[in-house]
């Protein structure tokens, strides 16, 4: 007999550990300091894969779209992440260059939400981006047509095997649809949760003049 879902999902319980405090009136001006502490405090408690962020666009009709990606990096021209200008999210984001990124480190009970348009980094920087990165990142990105239909796992086997001796023997070899993104934030927003659900969302809105800080209700 398979598992009942919703039982299951009653059974789990959330932040059952002790979470830290978060004071917003000692926030700095800007929201890439906080990310980049938050961000450091996540690695030192042992949250998995912190950089790991749910990326959100839409299509040409205005349908939502999420996945998983890597964070590239982040610094004053926004937040990064690296896909094929040819794969779904590429296209969608060809045609309406505009995104939002979620982070969630469980450990701390955090959650970072970042939106704002999204621009494309010049070729030579997207490469540059892809080649400091592991033999298997440049293999995958050589295989290419990510999100075209696949008629057999045979056939992608055999693509990967090509990629991965031509990444070991041509550690240059250029993907040339392989695109660094950025989002340039308009909107940041930082959520401490408490046990006991008074939980502290600071938002960071960008203005003519710089940003403004607001506390959302939880």
């Amino acid at each position: 007999m398979g598992t009942d879902l919703h039982e299951l999902l009653r059974s789990l319980r959330v932040w059952d550990t002790e979470l830290p405090g978060f004071d917003p009136s000692a926030a700095p001006a800007e929201p890439l300091p906080l990310f980049e502490q938050w961000f450091a405090e996540a690695v030192t408690a042992g949250q998995t894969e912190p950089h790991t962020v749910a990326l959100a666009t839409a299509d040409e009709d205005g349908l939502p779209d999420v996945r998983t990606v890597m964070l590239h990096g982040a610094d004053a021209e926004g937040w990064s992440f690296a896909t094929h200008s040819t794969s779904r999210k590429g296209r969608q984001l060809a045609a309406r260059p505009y995104a939002a990124l979620g982070f969630y480190w469980p450990v701390h009970g955090r959650q970072v939400r970042v939106r704002g348009p999204v621009t494309v980094a010049p070729p030579e920087e997207s490469q540059a981006d892809l080649h400091v990165r592991s033999t298997g990142a440049l293999a995958a990105a050589l295989v290419g047509r990510q999100s075209e239909v696949l008629e057999s796992t045979e056939e992608l086997a055999q693509a990967s095997e090509a990629a991965w001796e031509r990444a070991q023997r041509e550690p240059d070899a250029a993907a040339p649809s392989w695109t660094l993104y950025r989002v340039a934030p308009d909107e940041v927003e930082f959520f401490q949760g408490d046990e006991r659900r008074r939980h502290v969302r600071l938002t960071y809105r960008r203005t003519g003049s710089g940003w403004v800080k607001q506390l959302l209700w939880p």
